[in-house]
């Protein structure tokens, strides 16, 4: 029963982070350095990465015992993806830049590869307890 509302979440989920990729991917071959949402890289990732992050580990709990292949196969698509973006923001990083600043990428984005790693076990969990 709980199935429905769990898959709409991961869904969700993963149409977030292909809309926040495909912003990033636009804002990285533009002139301006600007994705198409208007907002700063702190909005978006609050507004499209922490729900994100955050949904697909609800729907795995409103759906725990529920059996679902489909609902484990998109909880590791949205690991996948939330890794993928945790190594681009890695690889197109500028070390001299954030240096300046301060920043340590890899500190920001161990998170990211967490959580992205905690949705991939989740997923696998789901589909071997469907199995």
């Amino acid at each position: 029963m709980a199935l429905t509302p769990a898959l709409i979440l991961t869904g969700i989920a993963i149409v977030l982070l292909v809309v926040y990729g495909m912003d990033v991917i636009v804002g990285y071959s533009s002139d301006t350095g600007e994705g198409f949402i208007p907002f700063d890289h702190k909005i978006r990732g609050m507004g499209l990465g922490i729900p994100a992050l955050v949904l697909p580990i609800i729907a795995f709990v409103i759906a725990i015992k529920d059996s679902s292949k489909g609902l484990g196969v998109m909880l590791i698509v949205a690991g996948v993806l939330i890794i993928l973006g945790g190594v681009v923001v890695i690889g197109n990083s500028d070390p001299v830049h954030a240096s300046e600043t301060g920043r340590d990428i890899i500190a920001e984005t161990l998170p990211l590869l967490i959580v992205g790693l905690i949705q991939i076990g989740l997923g696998i969990i789901k589909i071997k307890k469907s199995g």
